[in-house]
């Protein structure tokens, strides 16, 4: 069948991938870490079904064409066109809607001097679809939702939170005591939609200042299970460098993922002026020298950071749509 790769798009989510056509559509979809269920992968359980709205696939079992209407099963058809399927099961960024889980506290240990790592598993974990990137709310007895960006990959069995409880956060803090004396907690997910439905076809930049890592470890979990082979750059920004609590994996992936750089920012220590540190984390993806014009941005930080981040990266030419940060959602510009 040769090497010619067809675009398959799914609907209604608009989600799309390439698939080779010597390849079925589950595995393809799966290498660019798109979640399709699936148990069996020979056609008996039909997790994976799909109706065929355009193009041509054919059934690999019988060698047969599909016809155009009919159902099929990702696991057993191969593309030999562009294709649109329906499928419900694959949801586009935001669209999960938020559903309350019962998470038991699984391990509560310290990453420096106000960082916890938070792990949860969830009994009904099966249930739970979320894409790399996304956040959820801790719901504690009598108080507000408390927000964390989900620091593991979708395909992890349990979740990984980055809490930073400084003694000025109460609402943090309070979230770690009940964590640590309880044995389980309330939450709410997924939120968000600044995250990864499937790999993209940019190269990435990632920027972080502070526990804004949680979302790019996230990411990058992700994208290591995937066929993802574009360049990934991450920057970092800290006051100081006990601040970079997990500098030592971000060296790690560096050494270990073909085309990922890091980048560490660190403000001097005599400067205790948070919005000087934004605007040398801003200075430094600036002076990366990468193309404005073709690459995807995450930013994960607070309003100042991320605002003044992406009117620094639209003025240098990059196409405003391809900027992606939750701040833009829970504290838009007025």
């Amino acid at each position: 069948m040769g090497n010619k790769r067809w675009r398959v798009c799914f609907e209604p989510s608009g989600v799309q991938f390439f698939a080779a056509a010597d390849a079925d559509l589950l595995s393809a979809a799966a290498s660019a870490g798109i979640a399709v269920p699936f148990a069996c992968k020979n056609g008996v359980c039909e997790l994976c079904e799909a109706r065929l709205l355009s193009g041509t696939a054919l059934n690999t079992r019988n060698q047969q064409m599909i016809p155009v209407g009919a159902r099929l099963m990702m696991c057993r058809t191969a593309a030999l066109d562009h294709l649109e399927l329906e499928i419900s099961a694959v949801m586009a960024a935001g669209n999960n809607q938020p559903r309350k889980f019962q998470a038991n506290v699984v391990d509560v240990s310290s990453l420096n001097h106000d960082v916890y790592r938070v792990e949860l598993q969830l009994p009904r974990r099966r249930e739970l679809s979320f894409h790399a990137g996304q956040y959820l709310s801790v719901n504690l007895p009598d108080a507000e939702p408390c927000y964390f960006s989900i620091a593991s990959s979708p395909t992890e069995q349990n979740i990984e939170l980055h809490i930073q409880a400084s003694p000025e956060w109460l609402s943090a803090q309070k979230v770690i005591d009940a964590l640590t004396s309880g044995e389980s907690v309330n939450l709410e997910l997924p939120h968000g939609k600044a995250c990864l439905v499937c790999a993209p076809e940019k190269p990435l930049l990632l920027v972080a200042a502070g526990t804004g890592f949680a979302q790019m470890k996230s990411l990058v979990d992700y994208l290591r299970g995937t066929s993802f082979a574009q360049p990934v750059k991450l920057f970092w920004g800290a006051r100081r460098h006990e601040d970079m609590y997990l500098r030592s994996m971000a060296l790690q992936w560096e050494q270990d993922l073909p085309g990922f750089t890091f980048q560490p920012v660190v403000g001097g220590d005599e400067d205790s002026e948070w919005s000087g540190h934004h605007d040398q984390l801003v200075r430094a993806v600036l002076a990366s020298g990468m193309d404005w014009s073709n690459v995807e941005v995450h930013a994960s930080g607070s309003p100042t950071m991320v605002y003044t981040l992406m009117d620094a990266l639209v003025d240098a030419g990059l196409p405003p749509e391809a900027f992606l940060s939750d701040v833009l959602e829970y504290a838009p510009r007025s």
